[in-house]
């Protein structure tokens, strides 16, 4: 894959964009622009990773020094790529993105961009914290979630029923 620009920016991935994941497709298409994986790592800050909505969405709450040192992976992106992520996490209307450092599995400091909800309601806080985001049949994710909107976060969450 060739980047577009020489810009490249580090962003920490910790949910549906992982290897693995459901979203993973948007950092490995080349049309979307360049990605490269460069580790794994933890955050130094410890966060609320939740899962939440009826799309079982992964979001790293806005509470620094509550939760977990939250595990994810390292990519460096082009400008294209970064664009599109934004375009994928709705940014700034639903995710807002910070820089933060990131510790790699060897112990390197890096300075990443995450992306992360500044409000949200305080029902999510009573969640179960998570250290890592795996998709699971028992909270499946569902690609559905584009149709989402910010206040789903303060809705019931059942299950979009199925077409009939």
């Amino acid at each position: 894959m060739s980047k577009v620009s020489d810009k490249l920016f580090k962003v920490f991935v910790y949910g549906t964009l992982k290897r693995g994941e459901p979203n993973h497709h948007w950092l490995t298409r080349q049309e979307n622009g360049f990605a490269r994986f460069v580790a794994q790592g933890t955050t130094d800050e410890k966060y609320p990773l939740v899962v939440g909505t009826r799309y079982n969405i992964p979001f790293l709450l806005d509470k620094p020094g509550t939760g977990h040192n939250i595990h994810g992976e390292i990519y460096e992106v082009d400008e294209k790529m970064f664009a599109n992520l934004d375009v994928l996490e709705d940014y700034p209307k639903y995710y807002d993105r910070e820089i933060q450092k990131i510790t790699t599995m060897s112990k390197e400091s890096v300075t990443c961009w995450l992306y992360l909800i500044r409000s949200f309601p305080a029902k999510l806080l009573e969640k179960p914290y998570l250290t890592a985001y795996h998709n699971s049949e028992k909270h499946p994710y569902r690609e559905s979630y584009l149709d989402s909107e910010k206040d789903d976060m303060y809705r019931d969450e059942e299950a979009p029923s199925e077409p009939k």
